[in-house]
């Protein structure tokens, strides 16, 4: 109750700031000033905060009016089908963590949709509709995965609702100039305005679109001011031309070869050894092949490998690195960034005219064998060289199908990842065939979406024996979660025999049937709804 009967003395100027500092710290320790005399110090801090705010309530001047903001610009894109929209609203209502810990049910993940069905809605030239764009743009600020896809479908709307709210400024920064679009190839003032005044980001972004259309334009661009740009700025714009790299960007990479930044120096050498026909290349070749040659004195030909004795000023000018990392060998490190800058194409004619899986069938001299293949795994990947992937690769169905020169799962991956998608699909397939799904996560993570039919139905085939067999199921959560993602749609009736609790085995784990049925129920909910998504989008969720 706040009593007003008597007078209150009128607080001195700040008297607020006093008035929360003596409510913060307690009366006890600090008398409120104002108030009464002989009143209770609470009651006098609390007589005192009422007529004090009502001062400064009473005293408040109207402001002038704000400027009235610009309206949104107008966004020409047709607007999402009804049934689209509200699939979308469904979608952004989903929060992860929401059902809490525990079994997951047989309710679909919607929120690890989300990412599909904004890259199909983008595929169509959607616009967002204007009121789902708070909710867009909060879970494109939660996910920084989700934003490139976000805000291409929230459009030139979501950069204006970015300038009023500071929680969506991301978008802001994503956007080159705040929303600005780039200047187009014809426009050289603009972008020679954009290049020497705009900010990094922008710079970096206005790079990316010239050389994607024009490499010739965009080199130009960067060479005009390459010897006045900071060390870092200059790493992040060599790195641009890695798309549409070509022969005739060498002799600005060859200048780059003698960069005062060994991080630029070595993503030149870099680029350059991914141009076989480079006379970096061929002096890599020089030095790799006095390395490795054939000795047909034994009685089987065997490769013989004399690593480097030294690393020169040459080598280290192309991009060799001469301190080994703590527990590396110097000559072998030496000679593993010479195998892996050298082109593959070279090796045939130096190893006596044999292919790729002629040479790696090759027994290896003074157990150089695994440090020779896993840099040609280097080379193969760096130079995109199909044949030796392949080579490198081995048959799926190999003894722990390892390859001559996979050592890892993850250099396998990469190994997949320069072959075409098709026949990526089709060993990741036989991969599973034949050594089931323990250690095809990281593999089936680089195939195209949706899986194509073999590598759908060999995993559905192995989820179904790892069920039979009484496995762990949530040993096997990560690869259902994928296949709810990748799986295509039109598996989904295959799975109806599936859905059903199994008889579970003596040695089964307790309880591994219900989990298995709810995770196969919870597969097939995902692959209809997926379909449902593509039917209401008027295409395909892919």
């Amino acid at each position: 109750m706040i009593r007003t009967s008597a007078p209150v003395e009128a607080p001195a100027t700040g008297a607020w700031e006093e008035l929360v500092t003596a409510a913060l710290l307690g009366t006890d320790r600090r008398t409120p000033p104002g108030g009464t005399p002989g009143q209770e110090a609470p009651v006098a801090l609390m007589d005192t905060a009422a007529v004090q705010t009502v001062r400064r309530r009473a005293g408040l001047r109207p402001a002038p009016a704000a400027e009235r903001p610009e309206p949104a610009p107008p966004d020409p894109r047709p607007a999402l089908p009804e049934a689209a929209a509200r699939r979308l609203a469904l979608l952004l209502a989903d929060r992860p963590g929401a059902a809490g810990g525990g079994r997951r049910g047989t309710a679909p993940d919607l929120m690890e949709l989300l990412p599909q069905w904004l890259a199909a809605a983008n595929a169509h030239g959607y616009a967002a509709p204007p009121e789902a764009l708070p909710a867009l743009l909060d879970a494109a600020r939660g996910r920084t995965d989700l934003r490139p896809a976000a805000l291409v479908l929230a459009g030139p709307r979501a950069l204006w609702l970015a300038r009023l709210n500071p929680d969506w400024r991301f978008a802001l920064r994503a956007a080159p100039g705040g929303g600005t679009a780039l200047p187009g190839p014809e426009d050289a003032e603009r972008i020679r305005q954009l290049w020497e005044e705009g900010l990094f980001a922008e710079r970096v972004a206005l790079l990316a679109s010239i050389r994607e259309r024009r490499p010739a334009a965009g080199r130009e661009l960067l060479a005009a001011t390459w010897a006045t740009e900071r060390a870092e700025d200059r790493l992040m714009f060599l790195d641009s031309l890695r798309t549409g790299l070509g022969p005739d960007d060498e002799p600005f990479l060859e200048q780059a070869l003698a960069d005062r930044s060994r991080n630029v120096r070595a993503t030149a050498a870099e680029l350059l050894s991914a141009l076989p026909g480079s006379a970096l290349s061929a002096r890599m070749a020089d030095r790799a092949g006095a390395c490795v040659a054939v000795d047909h004195m034994r009685g089987t030909p065997t490769i013989v490998v004399e690593a480097p004795h030294q690393c020169d000023a040459s080598m280290e000018r192309d991009g060799v690195v001469s301190k080994a990392p703590a527990g590396r060998g110097e000559r072998s490190w030496w000679l593993g960034q010479l195998l892996e800058a050298a082109p593959l194409g070279a090796w045939s004619a130096r190893l006596g005219g044999r292919s790729p899986q002629e040479i790696l069938a090759l027994p290896v001299a003074d157990d150089w064998q695994g440090e020779l293949h896993a840099a040609w795994c280097r080379a193969a990947v760096r130079q995109r060289d199909a044949q030796w992937a392949r080579a490198l690769l081995g048959a799926p169905a190999a003894p722990e199908a390892g390859g001559p020169g996979a050592v890892s799962l993850a250099e396998r991956a990469k190994l997949l990842g320069t072959l075409g998608a098709g026949e990526r699909a089709d060993w990741v397939a036989g991969f599973i065939a034949a050594h089931g799904l323990s250690e095809a996560f990281q593999l089936l993570g680089v195939c195209a979406v949706p899986w194509a039919a073999p590598l759908g139905r060999a995993v559905v085939d192995a989820l179904e024996i790892a069920r039979d067999a009484g496995s762990y199921p949530w040993s096997f959560s990560g690869v259902m979660g994928l296949a709810e993602r990748c799986l295509d749609p039109a598996e989904a009736n295959r799975l109806d025999g599936l859905l059903a609790v199994p008889d579970e085995a003596e040695d089964a784990s307790p309880g591994a049937g219900g989990y298995w049925a709810e995770a196969f129920q919870r597969l097939v909910t995902t692959l209809r709804l997926r379909c449902a998504m593509a039917e209401e989008l008027g295409g395909r969720v892919g």
